[in-house]
């Protein structure tokens, strides 16, 4: 069986929601089986947690076009073409709510991602409450700038609830869908493209070309002539980027290749060799998973032989009671939907957003704004499901 092949059979295993394609390409060797579909379908209303900052979140997409770079997956489509939710800090009660997805994103969603029997239908996942909202006023001020990378399969949506959060804190949050990656994104023309690589799994060259996207969106938001209105919310010299599952793995490819990224996350992704560590210049990274299979000496040899591997800034946090999918959306929209958590997963899916957003707006804080954050110190009674590393 080839590599990516193996990754695709390892893939539909995994998700913390029962999908026919599953959406953690990269996540532990030792997956969760799927999960039984809702017994009879339920009304579905979602809402993602509240942020918990004092700004509002503001939301905007952009779609950019790379003229220097044919896509890698679909050449016929000619240049690369990204989707990009941008989220700010905004004024509070200013504002329309924005949708989830787009209608065409949602449809994808629900035909290749829900099982079925659930009766959720793509509006109601467009029409799911996020607390951002479209052409709200700026706050003012300058901002970090923290690009997120979503999982291999999953849309960029799926890491609303930490934008969200991040944009509520103060920084200006850059969600990239990688196209043809996941079940779908929205272009500029108005189709949505389906995933070119979720038959066959993802390439070995995939974590390159994610770097790729991210440095040419820097390009496009801190250049001379930046491509989004509200660029002068960016801060340019504060810059950080976080990922889940292959997005948190292409984040350390990302820093290797862009040294205006100064710290990254990685949420539950394994890292796929070479590991460029040497390049990393002391610059700082958080490693946050799940317990099952990312604490010292688990199941995922790709995190200690990283964490060995730069002289960095590096804590290290395994969350008990999590599964893959707890850091990102997903398992807060499957269990309103009615959907059982995955074996062995004991904490609850609002849980595992809350300590999501907790740490990782504590690393940023602290690595990009300078704050020192007691809260990456070491175990916290408030928070006995987050163990500190110590390989």
């Amino acid at each position: 069986m080839t590599r990516s092949r193996r990754i695709a059979a390892i893939a539909a295993l995994v998700l913390a929601l029962p999908l026919p394609l599953a959406g953690a390409a990269m996540a532990s060797p030792s997956p969760s089986p799927t999960v039984a579909a809702a017994s009879a379908p339920v009304a579905f209303h979602g809402q993602l947690p509240r942020p918990t900052g004092p700004y509002a979140a503001g939301e905007e997409v952009l779609h950019l076009t790379d003229q220097s770079r044919t896509d890698p997956w679909v050449p016929s489509a000619g240049p690369r073409q990204l989707a990009v939710t941008m989220f700010y800090p905004a004024r509070q009660n200013t504002g329309e709510p924005a949708p989830y997805m787009t209608l065409g994103e949602a449809q994808n969603f629900v035909a290749t991602r829900v099982p079925p029997g659930t009766g959720v239908q793509p509006q109601d996942l467009v029409n799911t409450k996020t607390y951002s909202y479209t052409d709200a006023k700026a706050a003012g001020g300058k901002f970090p700038l923290v690009v997120l990378s979503p999982g291999f399969e999953n849309p960029r949506a799926t890491l609303t609830g930490l934008a969200t959060d991040l944009a509520s804190h103060g920084y200006v949050v850059a969600l990239v869908g990688h196209t043809y990656e996941d079940s779908g994104e929205t272009l500029a023309d108005g189709s949505t493209s389906g995933c070119a690589l979720c038959d066959s799994g993802a390439p070995d060259s995939l974590p390159d070309s994610r770097a790729k996207d991210v440095s040419f969106v820097l390009d496009q938001l801190t250049g001379h002539h930046p491509a989004w209105r509200l660029s002068h919310l960016i801060d340019r010299d504060r810059t950080g980027m976080a990922g889940h599952s292959i997005g948190g793995a292409s984040t350390l490819n990302a820093m290797a290749d862009d040294q205006r990224i100064q710290a990254g996350v990685n949420m539950d992704g394994t890292f796929w060799a070479p590991i460029p560590t040497d390049k990393l210049e002391g610059r700082s990274f958080l490693l946050l998973g799940k317990q099952s299979n990312h604490a010292a000496g688990g199941g995922d040899a790709s995190w200690g032989q990283t964490w060995a591997g730069w002289n960095g800034y590096k804590p290290w946090l395994a969350v008990a009671g999590t599964n893959h999918g707890s850091f990102t959306d997903v398992e807060v929209l499957a269990a309103e939907l009615g959907l059982p958590l995955p074996p062995g997963t004991t904490t609850s899916p609002e849980r595992g957003m809350q300590l999501t957003r907790e740490y990782v707006g504590a690393f940023f804080d602290q690595t990009l704004k300078g704050i020192h954050q007691p809260l990456l110190d070491g175990p916290s009674a408030a928070n006995p499901e987050v163990l500190f590393q110590q390989p």
